[in-house]
């Protein structure tokens, strides 16, 4: 056998072992929350299928500069992405989430498929969860009591029906014993929303501007989901680690942004603003449980930032 055969037998051995070591210290560490009573996943959920979903996924998972996400982003950061995952029950396969790697940390978002599971695990007596758009023309009503409002009217023509003249959109959240939350969002409020975004949502080729009815839908499911989320208690123990990947993962992407922006524009501006702390040992979960890797995963990744693990990571 030739040392380059030897080499590549090498490299993917160390892949399948870094692989087996994370996916093993990941399943560990839930193992743990469940047998302290701390976390109570959905009952058709199988993390270890879920791992092996994502995994498959994360092998085509680039960074911006178009690089694999495996091999640029720390192990520490690729670990607790899959067990923010896996916390929340979510599956990549099923899209409720996609990966997304900044700089040389790796963070699992929720799509807003993935909000409304985590909504109907957290909160107790969710039945279902609907979004519904509202067009110019559309004979629309409601009512607040309390504070709270109500759609008492909708009526809409399919002649309404053009992405060019939404003017509001509305989440429901019904409840098995009869009770609503509805959240209303005119087109201007959706609007400021997506300013946040860094996908250019005003551009004519943009997702914004192609698939506005989805668009629209997606961001009053994800502020009527997280509003209830953040304001419920943790009267359900068993769901508070849930409830704490939830949060964790949106309040890191944020920090993630400006910080990839403070990067990009280091050379070319003063900027008057100071960056966030850096994660330490490029873990971006400081707050929240974390996966504690074998040394052997550590020692593997240096080896491929160096060239000598073939593949793209794992």
């Amino acid at each position: 056998m030739s040392e380059d055969q030897k080499a590549l037998q090498t490299g993917q051995h160390k892949e399948v072992s870094v692989k087996e070591a994370t996916v093993d210290a990941i399943l560990h560490k839930v193992q743990q929350f469940e047998a302290r009573g701390e976390l109570d996943l959905p009952a058709n959920y199988s993390a270890a299928n879920a791992l092996k979903s994502a995994w498959l996924i994360l092998q085509g998972v680039v960074d911006k500069n178009s690089k694999p996400a495996l091999q640029v982003c720390t192990r520490p950061s690729i670990a607790n992405s899959l067990l923010d995952m896996v916390l929340q029950g979510l599956n990549p396969a099923k899209k409720q989430g996609y990966f997304i790697a900044y700089g040389n940390t790796l963070v699992f978002q929720r799509s807003y498929f993935g909000t409304m599971a985590v909504t109907k695990q957290v909160i107790d007596g969710v039945d279902d969860i609907y979004a519904t758009v509202v067009y110019e023309g559309d004979e629309f009503e409601y009512q607040i009591v309390r504070g709270r409002k109500t759609v008492t009217k909708h009526v809409q023509k399919l002649s309404n029906v053009d992405d060019k003249k939404i003017v509001a959109a509305y989440c429901q959240i019904v409840f098995t014993d009869g009770r609503e939350i509805t959240d209303i969002m005119t087109m201007a409020q959706v609007r400021k929303s997506w300013m946040k975004s860094k996908m250019n949502p005003n551009g004519e080729n943009s997702t914004h501007s192609q698939f506005g009815e989805e668009m629209v839908r997606k961001t009053i499911i994800n502020r009527t989901c997280k509003d209830l989320i953040n304001s419920s208690d943790d009267k359900n123990l068993l769901n508070k680690n849930v409830k704490d990947a939830f949060i964790r993962s949106d309040e890191q992407l944020p920090e993630l942004l400006a910080e990839q922006e403070i990067e990009q524009n280091a050379n070319q501006q003063l900027i008057d603003v100071e960056p966030p702390e850096k994660p330490v040992n490029g873990d971006a979960h400081a707050h929240g449980p974390t996966v504690d890797l074998p040394k052997e995963v550590e020692a593997t990744h240096n080896d491929a930032a160096q060239g000598t693990v073939a593949g793209p990571g794992f």
